[in-house]
């Protein structure tokens, strides 16, 4: 590794970092497939290579269940995967983290939703701030699930909630009603748009879910319109350029517009979105965007600061990262 290539990890490394767009399902460590079973989960599968890049969603699908499903079968499992992820969190100095749990797994395996909150909550080590949201399909609104998701803004520990799956699936006109009724009870509404879809779901995301959260959100460049409009409203797209890449939303890294939509004035998060399928971590996030596509420091600080600047956190915490930030890089170097 060469000084410059050094001195940037020691630079990433430094930023207090935070992330915001994390299926819990979908970072359940590969290692812990392969001490469990190490016959059915050998090390290094094709899939998790930087190369690797799936077909279709329905294959991405297939293979992350396939992995995924095995391993969450109780709430002590998904408090044994949550303890493993965290670690890797704070090895890598990130200080907040949002994750998801897919809902319709209360159904599959009969834990109730806000034990398997507690169960995630718990494994927060101290100087870890964590927030669990509840994530679902467009379709189950109007599933057997629905009872419970006509209960979520009563449910203590939850943040959230988020809407997901392929932007094949219509949204259902419902969906609005409970948005909103969440909302209301002091939580926070994501949606996954501008993924599979063009830039009219983020569109849809904003105007008729009420979000301001849009999980991935990177289409929205496809129409300067709803670009200038999630600006307007203040949304905040929850990126993840490695994920992007790997399900062919975009050709390659050097061509994601994570950059074009900062410049335009959306907030940018990244994160890794489901590590089991990519292999990915939240430093080589942050090291892809400044190596292939030349992020300065100022900028690779600026997004660590658009963490913070939605992060459910205090203000005392929030000040403090952004002053821990600054000093690493200061006001003068932003973009």
């Amino acid at each position: 590794m060469s000084a410059a290539d050094s001195a940037l990890a020691a630079f990433i490394q430094a930023l207090p970092k935070t992330e915001t767009h994390l299926h819990v399902e979908g970072a359940l460590p590969y290692e812990l497939l392969t001490a469990w079973q190490p016959e059915r989960w050998p090390a290094n599968p094709p899939f998790r290579a930087r190369s690797y890049r799936y077909a279709s969603f329905p294959e991405f699908e297939k293979i992350l269940l396939e992995h995924a499903l095995p391993w969450f079968t109780s709430a002590a499992k998904y408090h044994e995967a949550a303890m493993a992820i965290f670690a890797q969190h704070v090895a890598q100095n990130v200080r907040y983290v949002e994750t998801s749990f897919h809902l319709p797994v209360t159904k599959f395996i009969g834990v109730p939703g806000p034990e398997i909150i507690a169960a995630i909550r718990s494994a927060a080590p101290v100087g870890l701030e964590v927030r669990v949201f509840a994530g679902m399909l467009r379709s189950d609104i109007n599933g057997d699930l629905r009872p419970t998701i006509n209960q979520l803004h009563t449910w203590e520990g939850l943040a959230g909630i988020d809407l997901h799956g392929h932007e094949s699936m219509a949204t259902a006109p419902e969906t609005a009603e409970v948005w909103a009724r969440v909302r209301a009870a002091g939580k926070v509404t994501k949606c996954h748009a501008g993924e599979f879809d063009g830039a009219a779901r983020v569109r849809e995301a904003i105007e008729f879910l009420g979000v301001k959260r849009v999980q991935h959100g990177v289409r929205a460049i496809e129409d300067p319109a709803v670009v200038r409009l999630a600006v307007e409203r203040g949304v905040t797209f929850d990126v993840c350029p490695i994920s992007n890449v790997g399900l062919r939303v975009v050709p390659a890294m050097r061509e994601h517009p994570i950059r074009r939509l900062m410049k335009a004035g959306v907030r940018c998060t990244v994160s890794t979105d489901d590590p089991l399928s990519f292999g990915n971590s939240l430093v080589e996030e942050y090291t892809a965007l400044a190596l292939e596509l030349n992020f300065t420091r100022g900028e690779l600080a600026q997004v660590a600061r658009n963490g913070w600047a939605v992060a459910d956190v205090p203000e005392a915490i929030r000040n403090a990262a952004l002053a821990e930030i600054d000093r690493l890089c200061p006001s003068e170097s932003r973009p």
